[in-house]
């Protein structure tokens, strides 16, 4: 669950630190004084995109850090240590640095990081339902994406997604082999001739660079040859050869040790000196004597290398790049030997097909099985909701072609009374029914999420009275199995929190800053007055809400 926020220098926030509690927890504050600035920072945390303007005016970067308490099952766990991060024993600390300019830097337990990563963490960590979430249920990909995270069916729409475009592109091939047929026979006719030509050439293809040595000492073998006899005559053979000056010099210095045996040092380096001019010549009499000149190799290496340079220049390459085009050429013809068996490429396409028949089927029985229990829980919420008599109905549509999203379409319907027959959720509801019903199914999904935190943020406009307590009932209870961060503007909500939050905003000459609290008794008492009866509290609204408190 989430357990600090640390927030500062972000857009109104000059630093607030923040400890949360698990149950309930409210934030409530006046029109304006920015009780969604906290919901904004936390997402930035999570990796959501920072647009330039959020640093507080006179700072150099903002700064938001969540740190996150985890119990030992959590999946995360497996996730940080696949992504290559420290874990920390039973934390984790995403922390967000943003320039001025807009550029940020992502942290995740104190290593560089991501907006990706970020991303991906937020997923084991907590949803955010924002205040306009019910217009996005008007659409049929949040339906059926809804339904699916109700059934827990994720994983298996991914799969059938995948199965799909496996389908496509297997189906995709074969169509392309029927109807390219000889564009596909000329392409190989040409893939024969080219690699004819190049397997003609032999090992020559993997060995050009050592032919073009074997070349260059042949067509200079006399060169080499005369300065190798000129090498050997001037260091051995010759009457003022090396060899004979270094004897007489080491004589020499011999005849100096006897009177400076200091001079023994100098007399090894020559001894080192003579042995290595001795292993230099027998050296060079070795190679010598395998120098020769060879004609007809030396044509042969002309011819060849010719030839290579020919097929280089016809194929648009460098020579010693003809061996990797061979091994293309040869890919590329038996991908066309295989796309050319029609039977191969049917009984691909048929196998592809039933397996995405396979996960499809029972990706609509999960549905089926879904749609059934969530018509059941939000038209139940929908009764406490102050909708009565309404009753709503997730219906399955089978479509006519498989589709990456699976066999059906997934339709959201309600009736806002019992005389009324059910219509599709866009066209019947009402704006206050809409937002009713949007809460009942963001609760009623919410319950059976993975993650441990859950935030809504001002999910309650546009209700009040008895619905709002309704609300507050229903947000309490789910509170009691999932950490619930609710910001609101109805006491009736507020009033059923275990923890509250009030932000409040103040001028400092040019400057407004706003400032988060947590709360204690009285305290809550004096915002929850507040919010019964605005600016002015009465005794009776004190009173009031010191019933609705200890209701």
């Amino acid at each position: 669950m989430l357990a600090h926020l640390s927030i500062r220098n972000y857009l109104l926030v000059d630093s607030v630190e923040l400890d949360f509690t698990p149950g309930l927890t409210v934030l409530t504050g006046e029109t304006g004084a920015g009780k969604s600035i906290l919901v904004d920072a936390l997402a930035l945390a999570l990796g959501d995109r920072a647009e330039a303007g959020v640093v507080r005016q006179g700072a150099l970067r903002a700064e938001i850090a969540a740190e996150f308490s985890l119990d030992d099952a959590s999946p995360i766990g497996n996730w940080l240590e696949d992504a290559g991060f420290a874990a920390e024993e039973g934390m984790l600390m995403l922390r967000r640095v943003i320039e001025t300019g807009g550029r940020s830097r992502a942290f995740v337990n104190g290593s560089p990081a991501t907006l990706a990563q970020l991303r991906e963490a937020a997923e084991f960590l907590l949803d955010i339902h924002g205040q306009h979430a019910h217009h996005a249920l008007l659409r049929p990909q949040v339906q059926r994406d809804v339904l699916d995270a109700y059934a827990g069916a994720q994983p298996l729409a991914s799969a059938v997604a995948d199965a799909w475009h496996a389908w496509r592109g297997a189906r995709q091939r074969r169509l392309d082999a029927e109807t390219h047929g000889q564009a596909r026979q000329i392409e190989r006719e040409g893939l024969v001739l080219a690699l004819e030509e190049l397997r003609a050439q032999g090992e020559g293809l993997l060995r050009w660079d050592t032919m073009q040595a074997e070349h260059a000492r042949l067509a200079h073998v006399t060169t080499l040859l005369e300065g190798s006899q000129a090498l050997i005559e001037g260091l051995d053979d010759g009457e003022a050869a090396v060899s004979g000056l270094l004897g007489a010099l080491q004589g020499r210095l011999a005849a100096m040790r006897t009177v400076d045996e200091g001079l023994g040092e100098i007399a090894a380096l020559l001894d080192a000196a003579r042995t290595d001019l001795a292993e230099a010549v027998h050296t060079l009499r070795r190679y010598a004597g395998h120098l020769s000149p060879d004609p007809e190799r030396l044509s042969e290496l002309d011819r060849c290398m010719a030839e290579m340079h020919r097929l280089a220049r016809k194929h648009r390459v460098q020579p010693d790049a003809l061996g990797d085009l061979l091994a293309q050429f040869e890919a590329r013809l038996a991908e066309l030997a295989a796309s050319d068996d029609l039977e191969a490429l049917q009984a691909t396409e048929t196998a592809a097909l039933a397996a995405y028949r396979r996960d499809a089927q029972a990706l609509g029985t999960e549905r089926h099985r879904a749609a059934v229990a969530l018509s059941q829980e939000v038209t139940a919420a929908m009764h406490e909701l102050a909708l009565a008599g309404g009753h709503f109905d997730v219906r399955l549509e089978s479509g006519a072609e498989p589709r990456a999203h699976g066999l059906e379409e997934v339709v959201f319907l309600v009736a806002s009374h019992p005389a009324l027959p059910p219509g599709p959720l866009a066209k019947v509801a009402s704006g206050g029914e809409l937002s009713r019903i949007s809460l009942a199914i963001q609760t009623a999904v919410s319950g059976v999420a993975g993650v441990p935190t859950l935030i809504f943020d001002e999910v309650d406009v546009g209700i009040g009275g008895a619905v709002a307590e309704a609300v507050g009932r229903r947000l309490a209870r789910l509170g009691k199995v999932r950490q619930v961060l609710v910001i609101t503007h109805l006491p009736q909500v507020a009033a059923r929190g275990t923890q509250h939050l009030r932000v409040t905003k103040q001028a400092d000459g040019a400057y407004a800053t706003s400032s988060i609290e947590c709360l204690d008794d009285a305290a809550r008492i004096d915002e929850i007055a507040r919010m019964l009866g605005g600016s002015t509290i009465t005794a009776t609204t004190r009173q009031h809400a010191v019933e609705m408190l200890a209701g």
